[in-house]
């Protein structure tokens, strides 16, 4: 234990009920346990009663839902009214709707819209529903296109719902941000003038952030009156791997995590560990299984796996056996980062610092739930940012939440929503100060791609096919890849398209409620990936080739040497092979070629270059050049997430000794989504806070050459080669006393949105 962060227990604010909730409806929350209400809850719920926009932002397991279901379940008990709940996933929707329904209160009619429902089930919410639960994607890709056959719902649409709208960011935010914009439109056409009612962890200026999100003004409310117990929560540092060395390698913050849901477990301590991928929750639930199997293993069948990609079936009855505390331990994705209710946890594990802030404590609050004092474990990963809060606890505990960054102006997300709008309802010139200042200059290029037709009512959408089928919210990349077990036909699960190359191509070891499977068939073009079960005692990892050109500089910090620039670039990546690496040691036991499609990627990016004066000046000969940027790009990757809200997962990156379009070594980060997320324009704004980080974390780590704490990457696809951490330092040491005190931003070009002959936005 490096670390340990005491939050002491905090008494409940209780405040009379509001006098607009009818009685019957606070007799059925006082049967269900809720027998008064906090402060914030009262304040949220009069503000959404009187018609205004509202946005709650307080702790996990401070009773957020009675915020909106009080006004909302209200006016649904009181007058002819509907409620449209959006949640980012449908496990949350599931619950709220449990939640709801078990009040009993006659005359609200409560349903799901999601990708589980049935064709029966959908009718049934159409014609008789007056509170939908649904996402953001079925209302972007299913209610909003056929709206007419909606008119009854909208046209007496009162509030709309966003729950956890801290997860609308980056990209996906942007898209969430436009398909709400087409929702007051379709609104406007129906006669309704809905209130937004949100939901979010705690962030920081939450009504600026949900003002972003819907397109009109939203009051905040972030004084927290509900009670909780005290949780302590521990920074953990994993020890050695394979050796005493205290300069080596760590233990995987996976292992480490499993071992200790193992212990908890064992001592009849009901927890959740967090682990980042699925492949990683799978494997932690398989390691704690197969401790508990020696020490407890009457024991061992009450741990499982709960991750995205599962089927419908599968999901349900893992949150029915955690509720009813037929498991004791579960190894989650950030699938249960979310709201759904889970009481009685006491105990959470965390592999690896999420991301953000926001995140950590979002998961730390899933534990203590019933008021009792909670243990929250941080285990660090082996890389450079958890080792930088290992080191420097306070600047993790002391960092205020992250804002949430999102830009719906963005031309490659609003280009589609434009012409899905179109489609629902031509648009007009009102409509263009709705979708922001870019939306001019996306509809001229629509018109002039064919996509849109002026005529004397407005623009019009000429394709004959659905144009928000063509929009994926979530960046996924296209339909999903079914994995298919190659001798029995059984579904299995499904895999984002665009991670797919590099998780289910041909070779790849693939993991599913504990089984392992090997990927003996690829189909891109139908969309499968061919399974069978298998036992190898190595795990893969794919191996990615990058390229960037640039295409547009923005903006621009000069000093006596360095550059530094923010702009458009082109990045092309490919799956060029993958390594075998024996289990559990992690030795590389060889490498596989594949032959993948390449994929195009325009985005945005921070870059810096270093003119050969500067290199000799800080001891760095022509051969080390390579391995100096390269380990500075994997640290300043990993550092980024201090100074904007992404993860390492969002970016990309590449260096060079000579780069083609600038003449010098050159280092790029860039935002993993088309068009950008803001996450390199955030690095650019802070520059010297960022690489000053980044050359701290490298000094600071004890290791002699380079390790996953400082500037080994899990991602990287030259396999960590070459690398030299030595080099790596002086180069931003140099970098960093060349630039001024202070960014200086150049100002941002007015460049125009422009069409290629690819049909593709510049």
């Amino acid at each position: 234990m490096v670390s340990i962060e005491h939050l002491p227990a905090r008494s409940a604010q209780t405040v009379p009920w509001p006098s607009f909730v009818p009685a019957r409806l606070l007799d059925r929350l006082a049967a269900g346990g809720v027998p008064a209400a906090w402060s914030h809850q009262v304040e949220a719920a009069a503000l959404g009663w009187a018609g205004r926009s509202v946005v709650t932002a307080t702790g996990t397991a401070s009773g957020k839902s009675l915020c909106y279901l009080l006004p909302a379940l209200s006016a649904l008990m009181q007058r002819e009214a509907t409620v449209l709940y959006l949640s980012p996933s449908k496990a949350l929707g599931a619950d709220q709707l449990a939640g709801i329904r078990s009040l009993g209160l006659a005359g609200v009619q409560a349903a799901t819209f999601d990708g589980d429902s049935s064709y029966a089930e959908r009718d049934w919410a159409r014609a008789y529903a007056n509170i939908v639960l649904t996402n953001p994607d079925m209302l972007h890709c299913g209610m909003l296109p056929g709206h007419a056959r909606w008119a009854r719902f909208w046209r007496r649409l009162q509030y709309v719902v966003i729950d956890e709208c801290h997860r609308y960011r980056g990209v996906f935010g942007s898209h969430v941000a436009l398909v709400l914009r087409r929702l007051q439109r379709i609104c406007e056409l129906h006669g309704a003038d809905p209130a937004y009612l949100l939901a979010s962890a705690t962030v920081a200026s939450p009504a600026a952030s949900a003002t972003r999100l819907v397109g009109a003004e939203v009051a905040e409310v972030v004084t927290d009156g509900s009670p909780r117990g005290a949780i302590d929560l521990v920074l953990w540092e994993p020890g050695p791997a394979g050796s005493t060395d205290p300069s080596g390698p760590r233990r995987s913050a996976t292992a480490e995590a499993a071992e200790l849901l193992a212990d908890l477990v064992a001592s009849g301590i009901p927890s959740l560990a967090f682990i980042r991928s699925r492949a990683g929750a799978e494997g932690v639930a398989i390691a704690t299984r197969r401790l508990l199997a020696e020490t407890a293993p009457e024991l061992a069948g009450r741990v499982a796996a709960y991750r995205a990609g599962y089927l419908p079936e599968e999901r349900r009855a893992l949150e029915a056996d955690l509720r009813q505390g037929r498991l004791l331990g579960v190894a989650a994705t950030s699938a249960l980062e979310l709201g759904v209710d889970l009481r009685g946890l006491d105990a959470v594990v965390m592999a690896g610092y999420p991301g953000t802030v926001a995140s950590m404590w979002q998961q730390a609050g899933r534990a203590g739930r019933r008021g009792a004092d909670a243990l929250a474990i941080l285990v660090a990963r082996d890389e450079p940012l958890d080792t930088y809060f290992l080191r420097h606890p306070e600047t993790l505990f002391g960092r205020p939440v992250e804002a949430t960054v999102l830009d719906p102006d963005n031309p490659y997300v609003l280009a589609p929503h434009l012409a899905a709008a179109a489609q629902e309802r031509p648009l007009n010139d009102a409509d263009l100060s709705r979708f922001g200042p870019s939306a001019q200059d996306v509809v001229h290029h629509l018109m002039v791609r064919g996509t849109l037709r002026r005529r004397a009512t407005g623009w019009f959408c000429t394709r004959p096919r659905r144009a928000a089928s063509q929009v994926d919210l979530r960046g996924g990349g296209g339909p999903p890849i079914c994995v298919v077990e190659a001798g029995t036909g059984r579904l299995l699960g499904t895999v984002d398209a665009a991670n797919a190359d590099a998780t289910v191509h041909r070779g790849a070891v693939y993991l599913h409620q504990g089984v392992t499977y090997l990927v003996i068939d690829y189909d891109v073009e139908d969309g499968v990936a061919l399974v069978e079960p298998a036992q190898p005692d190595y795990s893969t990892w794919a191996r990615r080739s990058t390229d960037i050109r640039i295409v547009a500089q923005l903006r621009q910090t000069r000093g006596a040497s360095v550059t530094v620039q923010f702009g458009t670039v082109d990045v092309t990546t490919q799956v060029v092979g993958y390594l075998r690496r024996r289990l559990p040691s992690g030795e590389v036991l060889g490498e596989e070629p594949l032959d993948l499609p390449r994929h195009f990627l325009r985005t945005r990016a921070v870059w810096w270059t270093m003119p050969p004066t500067l290199l000799t000046a800080a001891g760095i000969a022509n051969g080390a050049v390579p391995g100096a940027a390269h380990a500075a790009e994997h640290a300043a990757i990993a550092l980024l997430p201090l100074v904007a809200t992404c993860d390492r997962w969002d970016l990309g990156g590449m260096s060079t000794a000579v780069h083609p379009d600038t003449g010098f070594a050159t280092i790029f980060v860039y935002d993993g989504a088309p068009g950008g997320a803001g996450f390199a324009e955030r690095g650019f704004a802070a520059t010297r806070r960022w690489l000053t980080s980044t050359r701290d974390a490298i000094a600071g780590c004890r290791c002699e050459e380079g390790c996953p704490s400082c500037v080994h990457s899990p991602k990287c696809g030259n396999g960590n080669h070459p690398l030299d951490k030595a080099a790596a330092v002086r180069l931003l040491g140099a970098v960093l006393a060349d630039l001024p005190g202070t960014e200086v931003p150049a100002p941002a070009a007015a460049g125009k949105l422009v069409v290629a002959s690819n049909g593709h936005f510049d």
